[in-house]
Order: structure tokens, then sequence, then C-alpha cells
């Protein structure tokens, strides 16, 4: 049977949200208009927050977090360098310096001593990533941080997770933004969304998302008095708005998110007691029910198996195996100008593997992705054990040609002479190799030693 590709991430669509963008088309109106609105009213619900701004992408929700807050030139921005560049491009995109802390090896979340350690006097945001969906202790870190500084959530990954005080993402009163891309566990398209407990901040991100204007062509459509006004510019803004489309979709998704998070729990189940064991590495809290599981990564050791991350995601991809590395990190890239090492994210990088993830991953495709990912590591450890045996062997070679039976002294037992000329030496994994070894030619070598042997079992 022909092994179809199957991809890192597979959205969820039902006829139910196919029905739903119909009737958006249908209806004549598809750009931001009263679906857009009632979603904002449910996603804020769900995640507990006071509001949400719903916006084209979560790169378009960092960038409008550090805005309204007023971040710019001049300041700094504490970031994570293992994360998808967006979280760092926030910050450049108001004039700001983005500073890259470290990360947790276990965890793969940015280690708070590090932020705390990166701290200055210009300093006026640390932006946490949620990373894989694995909520950071932001109650800890706000403990932690001087009160001028502000705490951004990104929880591109991180919706339907949890904090360690049970509490849902978005509902910590820091600004949080939220992806909806078509990979994500709910999709838009493309998509994201800014939540707040400040109504100031709500308003002035659904200016901004709009050009400036003060009202949304919505309303500009369906109130005279508003009307009436025109299209007032306020302030210089961007066009990021979300659309009724849009709209219509995610709220079906929303719904059924407890079912797609159900799902991405028995994957993720299925995975670890199947690789369990191998010598992996999974990220803490995986099977948590904290855990929002948008990523599943692991962590592959070439000294256990002799194969490196990049060889063997070559493989996953030749195997139709939709496998990916999150991420590069941002300090190592051009474009940030950085001149320190972070040596955690740095050796996390040489070994970071995500695994195809999703509510609509078959088990069928997770035993696929299973079996040849122990395949090829079984593969790899196989020929570390020969090439491990040759380098004995070639250690044995090397000893004798120099005269050294001291070996042969210590460890007579490795030793059988098998006539008055030779001797045999038995090594390796339980003892299957051997190498056969001239006595003549090393007599004048050390005649002394040699003479020693002559009571080697027969």
């Amino acid at each position: 049977m022909t092994q179809n590709f199957i991809p890192f991430g597979r959205p969820n669509i039902s006829e139910e949200e196919i029905e739903a963008v119909s009737e958006v088309l249908r209806s004549g109106w598809i750009g931001q208009g009263p679906q857009v609105a009632a979603f904002e009213e449910e996603f804020a619900q769900f995640v507990q927050a006071d509001y949400a701004v719903s916006l084209n992408s979560c790169t378009a929700a960092l960038h409008l977090a550090l805005e309204v807050l007023g971040i710019g030139p001049g300041d700094e921005v504490i970031v994570p360098s293992l994360t998808w560049c967006s979280t760092a491009n926030a910050a450049l995109y108001v004039g700001a310096k983005p500073v890259f802390c470290d990360i947790h090896p276990d965890t793969l979340c940015a280690d708070i001593d590090d932020i705390i350690s990166r701290i200055t006097s210009r300093t006026k945001a640390v932006i946490v990533v949620h990373f894989g969906g694995r909520a950071v202790d932001v109650e800890d870190l706000r403990s932690r941080l001087p009160s001028r500084i502000e705490i951004i959530e990104d929880a591109a990954h991180a919706l339907a997770a949890r904090y360690p005080n049970g509490r849902p993402v978005g509902s910590s009163k820091n600004l949080c933004c939220f992806s909806f891309y078509a990979n994500k566990n709910i999709t838009t398209g493309e998509g994201g969304a800014l939540t707040t407990s400040r109504p100031h901040l709500a308003e002035l991100a659904r200016s901004l998302r709009q050009h400036g204007l003060a009202t949304n062509a919505w309303k500009r459509f369906t109130d005279a008095k508003v009307s009436l006004g025109g299209a007032i510019v306020e302030r210089l803004g961007y066009k990021m708005n979300f659309t009724d489309l849009q709209a219509a979709l995610g709220r079906v998704q929303l719904r059924r998110l407890p079912l797609f998070q159900e799902r991405r729990q028995e994957v993720a189940k299925i995975y670890s007691e199947h690789l369990s064991s191998l010598e992996i590495q999974m990220q803490s809290g995986l099977l948590s029910p904290y855990h929002a599981r948008h990523l599943f990564p692991i962590r592959t050791s070439q000294k256990a198996y002799n194969i490196n991350r990049n060889d063997l995601l070559a493989e996953l991809k030749t195997r139709k195996i939709g496998a990916a590395v999150h991420y590069a990190p941002l300090h190592m890239m051009p474009v940030y100008n950085c001149d320190y090492h972070l040596p955690i994210t740095e050796m996390v990088y040489t070994e970071i593997l995500t695994l195809p993830i999703s509510s609509t991953i078959s088990n069928e495709e997770i035993s696929y992705v299973v079996d040849q990912l122990r395949n090829l590591l079984s593969i790899s450890e196989t020929q570390a054990s020969k090439e491990s045996e040759l380098s004995i062997h070639e250690h044995f070679e090397s000893a004798l040609s120099k005269g050294i039976l001291e070996i042969l002294l210590a460890k007579p037992e490795l030793a059988k002479q098998i006539d008055d000329n030779k001797i045999k030496l038995v090594y390796g994994k339980s003892l299957r190799h051997c190498v056969e070894v001239d006595l003549s030619e090393l007599m004048e070598a050390n005649h002394e030693a040699l003479e020693s042997l002559d009571a080697l079992p027969k």
C-alpha cells in the first residue's frame, strides 16, 4: 500500500465549518462585521479574558501589544531565542531592541532566572512563549519582575492550555497573543487575536488594526449617525483586521475545540507509550491536562544513536513523514546582529525534532511514524555498535604492532593459544570478534612478556 504524506499539522474541517462560511458568502457581507464581533465575544469567554481583539495574524497581535503599551526606540524587550521570528520582529517593528534569553532544557520555555539576569534600565517588556502549548508560570515571573516591566504572552501554541494555577492561558491580565494559522489547534486559515483586561488598550488596538480609524466599516455601513461623520483617521494605523469569513470558520472551530484537544491528548499518549523504550527526551508536562499539545517535541542524542538530527529529519521526510524543527535559534541569525551565546538553546537546537500531531492524525499514521522512527534509530544504533567494535579491533592491532603486550597480561582471559606461533584475542560485545596474532613477529619486541603467556588456555 502506498503511504500518503503525513503533514506536520492538518486542520480539522467539517461540514459545519463549510456551511458557516457558505452562509457568510451568501449574506453579501464578507468583511469585518457581525461575525467578527460575535467571535471576539465568544473567544474572550473561552479564555476568560475581558476583551479580545481579532486580527489577521499572531504577528500583528505581538506588534500591536508592544505599540499600545507605548514601547519604542531605545527600549529593550526580552524574548526567548527558541521561537518563531515574529516574537522578536515585533520589537523591531516598533523600533525597540530584542534581547534574547536562554531556555530551560526540560520545559523548552524561557528560563526565568536568565530573564532576570538580562534586565537593564531600558527593559520595558518580556515576551514569554508558551512553547508547544506548555504554559509559562507568569505568576512566578510577575513576582520577580520590577512592576514597570510588562509581560506579553506569545500564546500562538497555547490556546486551551492552562497555567500552573489551573486558569486558562489568556486569563492572566497580561496582553496575550493567539494564532489561528492553518496548523494551529483551531484555524481560520490565517488570523490571530489579542486579549487584555484593560479597556483602553483594547479600544486602541481596534483602531490601530484598521488604519487608525475611530470606527470600523460595519458601523459606518449600518449606523446612520456614524456614517455621517465619515472615516476619521485619529492616528497612524495598519491594515490588520479580521473578516466575517474567518470569524464564521473560527466560531465553529472554537465550539469544536474541546474535541480537538481530547484527540491531541490521545495522540500524545500513544506516542509516549510507543517511544518510551527509546533514548529520547520529551518536553516536560507534555501529557499534563494543562498542556495544549500544539507540538509534540522530542530530543534525540547522536551519542545514543549515531545519527544527527538533520539526517534523521531528512530520512523521515523521504518516508513521507512531515516532521519538523521548532526552531532555529533567532540569536544566531544575521538580522539580529547578536554577539553572545545561549548554550542551552544552542544545544537543544541540535537535538529537537517535532513529530506530526493534530486532531485528524489516525492511529495507523501514528504507528507508521513510530515504526519508521524506531527503525531509523535501530539502524543507527547497530551501525554505532559496528563502528565501536571496529575501533576496538584497530586499537588491538595498533597496540600489538608496537609490542605493547601488557594488555594481554592484564586480561589473559581475552587470549587463547592456537598453536606454537599464534594466539587468538577475543573482544567486542559478547566476545564475538577475534583477531589472530603472530607471536614470532613480536618476539624481539618483548621476549619476557611472551614467555609469561606460556600458560594460556588451549
